[in-house]
């Protein structure tokens, strides 16, 4: 990610991040079931609190996106848990999806063409380090 493209995701999501959790999160997964309903089976624990695990985790993602290589290990780990919970690598389409429109609700006139494009990157960068750990992880099951 350019240096342009981190201030840009870092300004936009601490308007974001102002919003209401449960609100931002009851976006996000209203859109994300509507789009692929197959993955609301996935979801066991209550929305708000899977709400506020999203938000946080963007929250830290966002914090560290100078450093990205140093937090992919962690992504990686992550990966690893969600393969425990069912999620195909094909999964990750749909959420870049609904996190775009969420993004693009929260921030209304404040979204812009360079703001989602910053945002594609950031999350085409994430999504396929653990796009990759869960086709790791499926070779190594097979």
């Amino acid at each position: 990610m350019t240096q342009n493209q981190i201030e840009l995701v870092r300004a936009s999501w601490s308007k974001v991040a102002a919003i209401d959790p449960l609100v931002v999160g009851e976006l996000f997964y209203n859109r994300l079931f509507t789009i692929a309903p197959e993955v609301k089976s996935l979801f066991h624990s209550p929305m708000p609190g899977q709400a506020r695990k999203l938000l946080a985790m963007l929250s830290y993602i966002v914090s560290k996106l100078n450093r990205l290589e140093d937090i992919l290990d962690e992504v990686a780990a992550l990966a690893k848990r969600h393969v425990m919970y069912g999620v195909k690598p094909e999964y990750f389409t749909p959420v870049g999806e609904a996190l775009i429109w969420t993004l693009e609700q929260g921030l209304g006139d404040d979204w812009n063409e360079e703001t989602k494009n910053a945002w594609i990157e950031c999350y085409t960068i994430l999504s396929s380090a653990m796009i990759e750990t869960i086709k790791v992880a499926q070779r190594n099951a097979a």
